[in-house]
């Protein structure tokens, strides 16, 4: 089996697997991931260990605990409750042996395999990452209903302050690379830590900037900090559910980034009209600060482990000063392109037609995102409307309707598409079990969406255009909402399936490229309002995205299968 095939009884974490049949679990770091205790620990050491083991068992699934496992702690099976019901064993790691930042401090234990937690754990932790990954779009959105009193304050045009939501996209497109890599290397759980706290800081820099230029800078620290979880986030998801459930799952993880345009501009426009616009840059803060305890208690390391590299065993020898300072060198010039050129080797995979394409299908729809909320802001608030700040945040609420219900009917139905299509093609293991193949996720899901949302992007323009009542654009949102957020779960789903094994780099790709073009679509949409109107823009970028969304649907439903062996191939002798 392929890289990217996966049967329905898959078990491994997929930022590590490769095809499954059969085999044992990863290999691990350290021997020190069994429960075995030493004969020369004490029995008050013993007995913590033993009480540790006991008050996590509830983060698991109970029938998956080894029964071996807990006897050679002295649990009892009346203690663990465990059961011969599931084949496959969970072992929790020690403590002592956790990894990540703060790792003592987590309620949920870590596991050796991700793929064993209970399933209400697995929907924990998801909940948990979505509420964090809804802080990028929140830092975004926030700012639109504040948009013009800034302008005013620092005396600027709207299009200078129109840069401070745009370079914030800039940042979210870039700084998911470096993180993308550095979760491969330190684990994710270090990584949200790291990330969120300096969402905090530059945050209530933000919060005290003295003009546009300031303002301007301090936004790219907090894009970029808040963009970890985006890239990241999604390789969590892959690593804890397995491939017959993750469509449900991803659609439940974006939900996160989705609600935050619904939710943010409210928050947004009455907090400006009540305090001014600071204080939605101290809101930033304050909810940074509850995603850092939440991430410290609530979320383990899932990151698959792997086996140490062979040590070293050539005795030790005396080094002239010379050559230790050569050493020494070579040590930090390894390093520095290990940590800053390295992690841009992630966009090489755009070279691979799959995930190029896939890329482009979802980038587009996000970036007619954002050329909506601009003109939301830019529209709403001037004649024949002419709504204050609150009453504008309101008119965000369609579209993130839209994408609520497209994330809970999307997902099932993504899962459901797949598993029908496997059956239909007959592709069974050897076990009778189903095989999946990424681009199974593309069939009348993807025309429907890539004809129905261009529409929606017609009704919300044209109507807005003529000054109809705000419903009727509403509605135009709302449609566009539920069928774009089809694109977007289809395409990070299949994204972390054609790159397994390196799940969370395959959507900083994503991340990169439709931010850039949501950057590029927030700078020109207030001099293109301006100079065409709503209608004109709206049909221009409806059409551009019909013809795109309609190439890329018929060309991966076409050679994806081709296109797919021909990557893996070329992955593997790279590896």
């Amino acid at each position: 089996m392929d890289s990217a095939t996966f049967t329905s009884d898959d078990v491994l974490p997929s930022d590590k697997q490769g095809s499954f049949d059969g085999q044992e679990p990863h290999k691990t770091r350290s021997s020190s991931l069994s429960i075995h205790s030493e004969n020369s620990e004490s029995q008050e050491s013993r007995t913590k260990e033993k009480n540790d083991v006991c008050s996590e068992l509830d983060g698991l699934d109970q029938s998956a605990v080894d029964p071996q496992n807990t006897a050679e702690l002295g649990i009892s099976r009346t203690q663990s409750r465990a059961s011969s019901t599931r084949a496959r064993p969970a072992v929790i790691v020690p403590r002592s042996d956790r990894r990540g930042l703060l790792s003592r401090f987590t309620i949920l234990p870590e596991i050796v395999n991700p793929y064993d937690y209970a399933r209400g754990t697995k929907w924990g932790i998801t909940a948990t990452i979505a509420v964090a990954t809804a802080a990028a779009p929140l830092g975004s959105s926030i700012f639109y209903p504040a948009l013009n009193t800034i302008s005013e304050e620092f005396h600027t045009t709207s299009t200078i302050t129109n840069l401070a939501v745009a370079m914030y996209m800039v940042a979210m497109s870039i700084f998911p690379i470096w993180w993308s890599a550095f979760s491969e290397e330190f684990g994710r759980r270090s990584i949200y830590l790291t990330s969120f706290t300096l969402f905090v800081l530059f945050s209530i820099a933000s919060a005290l900037s003295v003009d546009i230029s300031m303002l301007i800078v301090m936004r790219i620290g907090v894009g970029g900090a808040s963009a970890s979880v985006q890239a990241v986030g999604a390789g969590t998801i892959a690593d804890i559910w397995e491939p017959r459930e993750r469509g449900l799952a991803m659609s439940m993880f974006y939900l996160g980034p989705l609600l935050g345009p619904l939710f943010a501009p409210i928050i947004g426009g009455a907090l400006s009209q009540a305090f001014g616009w600071k204080s939605t840059m101290w809101f930033l803060a304050i909810y940074g600060g509850v995603i850092v305890i939440m991430l410290t208690l609530l979320l383990p390391e899932t990151l698959a482990r792997e086996a140490p590299p062979p040590s070293d065993t050539a005795p030790l020898t005396r080094l002239s000063t010379r050559e230790s300072t050569k050493l020494h060198t070579k040590r930090f010039a390894s390093n520095i392109n290990r940590f800053i050129f390295a992690p841009l080797k992630v966009l090489l995979f755009l070279r691979f037609p799959p995930v190029l394409i896939t890329v482009i299908l979802a980038a587009f729809a996000f970036g007619s995102l954002f050329v909506m909320n601009i003109t939301v802001q830019q529209q709403f608030a001037k004649p024949p409307y002419s709504y204050p700040q609150l009453t504008v945040g309101l008119l965000y609420i369609p579209s993130g309707l839209g994408y609520i219900v497209g994330s809970l009917l999307g997902g099932r139905w993504l899962d459901y598409i797949m598993a029908r299509e496997a059956a239909k093609a007959k592709r069974y293991n050897d076990k009778g079990k189903l095989i999946y193949l990424p681009e199974d996720r593309l069939r009348e899901n993807a025309w429907i969406a890539v004809t129905v949302y261009p529409c929606g992007l017609l009704l919300f323009g044209w109507t807005i255009n003529y000054g109809v009542m705000w419903l009727a654009p509403a509605a135009g949102a709302f449609i566009f909402g539920i069928t774009s957020m089809l694109v977007f779960s289809a395409a990070t789903t299949m994204l972390t399936e054609f790159i397994r094994k390196k799940s969370s780099a395959g959507v900083a790709v994503n991340n990169f490229v439709r931010n850039l073009l949501s950057c590029i679509g927030t700078v020109v949409a207030a001099p293109w309002l301006n100079a065409i109107g709503p209608g004109w823009v709206f049909t221009a970028t409806a059409l551009f995205c019909m013809v795109i969304s309609y190439t890329c649907v018929f060309l991966l439903q076409r050679n994806a299968p081709k296109w797919r062996a021909v990557m893996e191939k070329a992955l593997a002798e790279t590896t």
